[in-house]
């Protein structure tokens, strides 16, 4: 991807029962993922527990009864600003931002939004992606190594990865692990995985990694 001066960020956003944001979100490629309890958008979908919904338009949201913690990913412009919702009962907080290097508007891109589960012990053995995303732990604890590091994650943290540096990933060994994911993927991979494995050995390998996928829809340039 050629740089075009993008960045992809991901918000929480903390909802009452029955809150509702003053004013809309502006235009931008987005995805809201309720993390916990359910929100409705102003265009009528509903989104429960472990629910995702996409769009590019403005939107507005409306908490549900259980009230919402709506995780959300925005591809931006790498000169905005992160859009903190207001109203009453509700708060709004910056999780991560990571500068990109794409995607070029000429060519066709889609943003996706998916859940990778391991059980007790998991790993995702060393491997890339064919584009770049911000993932948030959801539930258990990971470790990440890439690039000569290892990163420790807990619930609610949030990590980039740009898609071409070997990842390898080695989950809790004593509870179950996910984590929720929002990727920019060329539009050829729209059903398709994004994984390639660094070591050829390692291609037919039994893989412990379980895949739950909520959106995977064209960016609207």
């Amino acid at each position: 991807m050629s740089a075009t001066g993008y960045v992809l960020r991901q918000m929480i956003d903390r909802l009452e029962p029955g809150a509702t944001y003053f004013e809309p979100l502006p235009a931008l490629n987005r995805v809201l993922y309720c993390h916990r309890g359910g929100f409705q958008t102003d265009d009528g979908s509903e989104c429960a527990d472990d629910a995702a919904w996409y769009g590019a338009g403005p939107v507005r949201i409306t908490a549900g009864a259980d009230g919402a913690v709506v995780w959300r990913w925005e591809l931006a412009p790498e000169d905005s600003e992160a859009v903190r919702v207001r109203g009453t009962g509700v708060s709004s907080s910056e999780n991560l931002t990571a500068p990109l290097d794409g995607p070029d508007p000429a060519e066709s891109w889609i943003m996706r939004c998916d859940s990778v589960k391991f059980p007790i012990g998991g790993t995702a053995l060393l491997h890339t992606h064919q584009g770049p995303g911000i993932r948030c732990l959801r539930q258990g604890q990971i470790r990440i190594d890439t690039r000569g590091k290892s990163h420790h994650y807990l619930p609610g943290q949030a990590w980039f990865e740009p898609g071409p540096e070997p990842v390898f990933a080695q989950a809790s060994e004593l509870e179950c692990t996910r984590f929720i994911r929002v990727m920019i993927l060329p539009a050829e991979l729209r059903g398709k995985s994004s994984i390639q494995y660094v070591k050829p050995e390692d291609h037919e390998k039994p893989k412990s990694q379980r895949y739950t996928g909520y959106v995977d829809e064209p960016i609207e340039h």
